[in-house]
């Protein structure tokens, strides 16, 4: 898919900017619908599943393995329409969607840290899926406590809400899939 957007620069010029994703791979998981399913990788309880990334990609896992733990991006491809307002899981109010974790986003991408257990040539072996099975996968990324641990004072309407074992209801699964 490739989407155009035309906007003014701030020297006033037109500037163009194509953005293209195209699945590199998808992922296998144990969840085929949203009802059951943990809503962040933290409470997946060690959840296996597979990252099986297309041939024509293969190459790119070079050295992989020896990192602990991985990125996912992935395209949320079964999440409702967009919403701009949310009740999210945790909480019992509406909020923006921009301060939740909703996977009912204007572009519906999702990140998951995952354990990594395995490399077996194209497949993956993982831990701590959240996602459903078949999500088309867009990228892969190393885990690097350095760049990806960071200190936070405040977490906004998340605190004194965060729990063991949260899982997903289907209130953000599109109807019929």
């Amino acid at each position: 898919m490739v989407v155009v957007r035309r906007r003014l620069n701030a020297d006033g010029k037109d500037r163009t900017a194509a953005i293209e994703y195209r699945p590199i791979g998808w992922i296998e998981t144990p969840f085929v619908r949203a009802d059951g399913t943990p809503i962040q990788s933290c409470y997946a309880d060690g959840a296996e599943g597979v990252v099986v990334v297309a041939e024509e990609y293969a190459a790119g896992l070079k050295d992989i393995e020896a990192f602990d733990r991985l990125w996912l991006v992935y395209a949320i491809d079964r999440a409702c329409a967009p919403q701009l307002t949310v009740t999210p899981y945790l909480s019992d109010e509406a909020h923006g969607i921009f301060a939740t974790r909703s996977p009912a986003r204007p572009n519906a991408i999702g990140i998951s840290p995952v354990r990594l257990l395995a490399v077996e040539g194209n497949r993956i072996r993982v831990a701590g899926v959240d996602m459903l099975d078949g999500t088309p996968l867009l990228d892969i990324k190393p885990y690097v406590p350095a760049f990806d641990v960071l200190p936070a004072e405040r977490i906004g309407w998340f605190e004194g809400r965060l729990r063991e074992g949260v899982t997903a209801d289907g209130r953000f699964e599109r109807d019929g899939d």
